[in-house]
């Protein structure tokens, strides 16, 4: 009996009954069978599993794998929930049941978006001026064939007059490793940053006329060999056209005094993902690479190259520690204007410096956080809701955070601007609200090296 009891092992699957399983033994892999899927195509589904019927494993390596599965399931952005888990046995062959709960895939919503870089600046330093928000109809089709295919249609104005159309496919052969994209933009404003000073823009606009026209038209094409690691190759067409005003105020906009340029841009992107949850990570690892070659005239051409790294870990119940790194390269380093914008643009900004902008053709960043759930709230839904969608209640996961960043940019040309070429650094306190299609909030109290501190908030900022 000794002997016996040394020889096995008793675990248990996620789904399945107690199981014995001689110690070192594998369990078989028999089928993969998909449930609750309305829409998604079933070979979607399987395409994240990282095991397949006729595969063996052991059982603590295949406990691993269901959650890894899961994992990648739920980074599609397709479901509202993901259990893997075992089903029947017969002998050392099992079945593995995939059961998912589908999102919302359309979405046609009014637009309502403040064009400056965060809630803050728009407040205080633009004193709230509906002049600079956005208004219009977005549409968000996801899913559209059940291939997790996308389109993405934007009509709006007010600041920016803009159209804007593209179309996903991540696969379209049978292996399921080639993709691509398609868009095209064009898009017309009255007022335009045409300047930094004192490590602010600088703004001019005309009631009459259009100051800045820009459109932009190209493709991507994907690949996707195995499930964390993927590469883009993009080909896009660029114009951008302004006003005589706006190279008299600033003949550095576009060199040699050309109020308009017009150039293709050559991209290159790897990323590697192998995190719990793409939206929110709190576990894993994450790496960026972008690569593009833009522009063949002395007037347009430059060499970029950026990277960013991401890690986080737990380190007990219920906290978790995490490192990024950003950096970047633009060549040569003599840039117009328009060439030069760094940190301080759409997610790439340093925490506790929102009201400012850093142009610069080098520099990065490093952050590091600290994060504690505190709380996970469940909101009821309608009877409809649940009846229709399968969706019983509403999640809000509530984190408290600790966090520094430290950064630096380069500029050969920094003007009159004070925070270029030195190191700066910020630190502070956050709260963070995730919910529903990964939709998250940041309240963060930071405090800078220039003495100045300040609340702050965020929308969907993450690796």
């Amino acid at each position: 009996m000794l002997r016996d009891t040394a020889q096995r092992e008793t675990r248990l699957l996620p789904g399945a009954e107690m199981v014995m399983v001689p110690a070192g033994a594998k369990l078989l892999v028999a089928s993969i069978t998909v449930v609750g899927n309305k829409k998604t195509r079933p070979n979607i589904i399987t395409r994240e599993v990282p095991f397949s019927p006729g595969q063996s494993y052991g059982l603590q390596e295949l406990a691993d794998l269901f959650e890894t599965a899961q994992q990648q399931l739920m980074n599609t952005t397709l479901f509202h929930s993901v259990k893997v888990s075992a089903g029947q046995f017969d002998g050392n062959c099992v079945e593995v049941v995939v059961q998912v709960v589908e999102r919302w895939y359309i979405f046609p919503f009014p637009y309502f978006k403040l064009i400056d870089r965060n809630f803050n600046q728009w407040l205080i330093d633009q004193k709230a001026s509906l002049k600079r928000v956005n208004y219009g109809t977005k549409l968000l089709y996801n899913n559209v064939t059940g291939r997790n295919d996308k389109i993405r249609l934007w009509l709006f104005t007010g600041y920016t007059q803009q159209a804007s159309i593209s179309y996903e496919r991540p696969y379209f052969d049978k292996q399921l490793r080639w993709g691509y994209r398609l868009f095209m933009s064009a898009a017309k404003a009255k007022e335009i940053n045409y300047n930094t000073i004192d490590d602010k823009q600088m703004f001019w606009r005309s009631d009459n006329q259009f100051a800045r026209q820009f459109s932009s038209f190209g493709g991507e094409l994907t690949y996707r060999k195995k499930l964390f690691a993927r590469h883009q190759f993009g080909l896009t067409y660029f114009t951008e056209q302004v006003l005589d005003t706006i190279v008299q105020m600033n003949p550095d906009y576009f060199f040699g005094g050309l109020t308009r340029v017009r150039f293709p841009e050559f991209s290159y992107r790897f990323s590697y993902q192998k995190v719990d949850y793409i939206p929110y990570p709190l576990s894993g690892e994450a790496y960026r690479i972008r690569f593009t070659k833009g522009g063949w005239s002395k007037e347009t051409r430059v060499w970029q190259l950026h990277g960013e790294a991401f890690r986080s870990w737990p380190i007990g119940a219920d906290y978790y520690l995490s490192m990024q790194a950003y950096g970047g390269i633009k060549l040569p380093f003599s840039q117009p204007f328009f060439n030069r914008r760094f940190l301080g643009y759409g997610d790439i900004f340093l925490r506790g410096y929102e009201y400012y902008v850093i142009d610069g053709v080098a520099g990065g960043y490093l952050r590091a956080s600290l994060t504690r759930e505190l709380a996970e709230v469940r909101l009821p839904v309608p009877e409809i809701i649940r009846r229709k969608k399968g969706l019983t209640n509403v999640p809000v996961r509530i984190f408290a955070r600790v966090f520094a960043n430290s950064g630096y940019v380069h500029n050969p040309q920094p003007g009159l601007n004070q925070l270029n070429n030195k190191l700066l650094h910020a630190a502070g306190i956050g709260i963070d609200l995730l919910t529903l299609y990964d939709i998250t909030f940041r309240f963060e109290y930071s405090f800078n090296q220039l003495g100045q501190n300040g609340l702050f908030l965020h929308r969907n900022i993450s690796f």
